[in-house]
This record gives C-alpha cells, structure tokens and sequence, in this order.
C-alpha cells in the first residue's frame, strides 16, 4: 500500500430534512450565488424551499441556472463574472455532479484574474476560491464530497477534469427523496457512474492495499443490489438512501488513497461526450465491458484481477480464472444493458460514425497514463470500435 495523506473537510448532512442546514450559509457572508440546472428544481417545489430558507437568514441570492448536463466553460465563465461584479461571498449549487462541478470552478475563477479556463487546463492554478456549499439531487458524480470538476468546451470538443482541495465543499445535503423524481434514464446513469468511479480504483497495480479492494466490491455490490430497485421503485428511501452515500464514498479518496492507479475508462468517455455531448454514465456503461475485454486480450496478467472481481462480487463459481473473468465481464454487461436498460452501444445515443475516433483516441491515451493496462492511441481505438 501506498503512502497518503487523508483529508475529507465537508459536513455532510445526511438524510430527511436536512435542508435547514442551509442556515449555516450565514456562516460564509450575506450574499450566495445560487447555481443550478434546468427546471426540475424549480418543478420539485425544492427551489421554493431553498430560497425560503436562504431569505429567512438574509442572504442576498444571485441565480446561475441552466447548467449544462455536461457544464460549459461559458456556464463558468458566466458565474465568476456575476461573483467579481456583485461582490458574492460564496457559491451554492443545488442539483446534480453538472451544477456542482460548475460551482466548483465558477468559486475557484471568481478568484482569479485570467480566462477560467486556465483553472480547468491546469487546477495547481486555483490559489484561492469562494466556499462552496451543495444540495445534492441526483447520486454519480460524487462531486459533493470531492476536490474535482469536470467542464467541457465544446466549441473545442474538449472536456478536461481541474481539481484542488480548495474547492472541496464546506457542507453538502444528502437528502436521498430529493432523488426520488429523478428520471430512470438518469438513475441507470447515475449508477453506471458510481461503479464506474469504483472500478477505476478497484483496478488497481498496487499490491498490498487489500482493504481499499474490499471496499469497492462493498460499494459495487450496493449498487448492483439498489440500483435495479430505484429504477423500480423510485420512492424506495433504502435503495435511495444507499445510492447517494455509494456515489459519495466511491470518489471521495477512501477506496483510492494509497492504492492509486491512472483512470482510463474515464478519459475515453470524456471524449466522448466532448464531441457527442453525450450522457456521461451512458457512456461509461458501454464502454466498461469493451474495456474490460480488451484488458484481458492485451494482457493475460490481469485475468486474475477481473476473476476475482467476478467471484467477490458476482458470486461467480469457475475455478478457471480465464473463464470466470469472462463470467464476470458478461455479467457487468448484462447489468448496464439488460438490468438497468441502458444503451448498449455507441450507435444507440447517436455515435453513428467513426470519423472522430482517431482524435478522440490520442487525447484519451495522454489522460490514461499509469492506468491498470497502459492503452495506447491504437488501443483505445479498438475499444471505441468494439463499442461501435
């Protein structure tokens, strides 16, 4: 196991009626900038209630709304000159990994001078930012509990992560019936991404670190049992409830520190959505088992890797490593595809071409490096394609 140093400072307001910790905004100043996306909120009645309580504390609300599913650098750009001309105090983004990834940097670029894309091409540029403050509604990103964002310029088909701890939020609200509405497709996705996020960590060349791999085959194994059941029963608080700490706890450093590898399903899916502005954790969906197989074909080392993966989480009994690795890639499958009717390939969210994939390829390898098989352009060429 690796050497870490270990640092979550978010409060974390887990559960029903929770909101009323927003009170705790006056902590930070009188004037927040409100940061969301569509009309959901708005739908829900939960932005009523928001501002209820933020004008019962008398704070002064500035609005950012319409943040992109995948958030634009112009969202950005837009926040941070709102912040710098109204003197804002402090950000607060209500709403999924898209309005909290946006907040983030929008806190970071009211406290810099440059382009706020300098901070997403380069985090170590972010000295200073606004607190952040989030209501989570939908559980994937983890963004809530974390120091990353990920922004896209599309005009550039480019969508980068920055990070820095200083815009890790000071308080987030996990209220899993404010997930209750969110859409099936959205559901599907959201739990797509968490594994993902699990996977990534899980996959790793660290030798030693046996406790952080228990932890993601717990986290994977919570979201195989409760994502189907949210999916089915939206209103389910337990499968709900389970989700939103999953997606928390998946990207929040416990299952990565001092077990660190290189994320490469990630990187490729970016791309992805950077020239398609596709739904991110369709993405990762589909591409996961693609990636898994070629791991396995590229380098027989690893077989033993994704065996174990099937047999821990997938209950998969074959002896023969070779067999049970495959066993456990046809069942992640079968759950994005079939269990959770997600896309099952690239042409089914619009991808019906390949003229992009070279391109999208030599950015995605550069993303990749240290990963648990090192891909090369050609490589993940091959993934986009068997994903085709």
């Amino acid at each position: 196991m690796n050497n870490f140093t270990y640092s979550v400072p978010t409060i974390i307001h887990f559960g029903t009626d929770q909101l009323g910790h927003l009170s705790e905004l006056k902590n930070s100043g009188t004037k927040v900038l409100l940061v969301y996306g569509g009309g959901s909120i708005k739908r829900s009645g939960l932005y009523d209630r928001v501002m209820k309580i933020l004008t019962d504390n008398e704070l002064t609300v500035y609005e950012l709304s319409g943040v992109e599913p995948n958030p634009r650098i112009e969202s950005v750009r837009k926040g941070a000159e709102l912040c710098k001309t109204y003197d804002i105090d402090m950000v607060l983004a209500v709403g999924g990994g898209s309005a909290i990834d946006c907040g983030k940097v929008v806190a970071a670029a009211a406290c810099y001078d440059g382009d706020p894309w300098d901070l997403v091409l380069d985090g170590d540029k972010i000295s200073k930012a606004l607190p952040v403050y989030s209501v989570l509604t939908l559980s994937a990103t983890g963004s809530e509990m974390d120091a990353f964002a990920v922004i896209s310029d599309l005009s550039k088909n480019e969508k980068w992560g920055t990070g820095s701890d200083l815009v890790k939020p000071v308080m987030s609200v996990l209220d899993p019936t404010l997930t209750y509405t969110v859409s099936p497709k959205q559901t599907a996705a959201g739990t797509a991404d968490m594994m993902s996020h699990t996977f990534e960590n899980y996959f790793t060349n660290v030798h030693g670190a046996v406790l952080q791999g228990y932890l993601c085959e717990s986290v994977l194994k919570t979201c195989i049992k409760y994502g189907p059941v949210a999916l089915n029963e939206p209103d389910n608080y337990e499968a709900r409830a389970n989700l939103m700490w999953a997606g928390s706890l998946a990207i929040n450093g416990l299952l990565s520190n001092g077990a660190e590898v290189g994320w490469c399903v990630h990187p490729m899916e970016h791309e992805l959505s950077a020239f398609y502005d596709i739904t991110h954790g369709e993405g990762l969906a589909i591409l996961t088992p693609a990636w898994m197989r070629f791991v396995i074909k590229k380098d027989s080392s690893k077989i033993l890797k994704i065996a174990e993966y099937g047999r821990n989480v997938w209950g998969i009994t074959f002896a023969d490593d070779h067999a049970a690795a495959n066993a456990a890639i046809d069942k992640t499958a079968e759950f994005f595809f079939e269990t959770m009717k997600m896309p099952s390939n690239l042409r089914t969210v619009g991808i019906t071409e390949k003229i992009h994939f070279e391109e999208m390829a030599v950015k995605a390898a550069g993303g990749s490096a240290g990963s648990f098989v090192p891909l090369t352009k050609d490589d993940i060429i091959s993934i986009y394609e068997s994903a085709f």
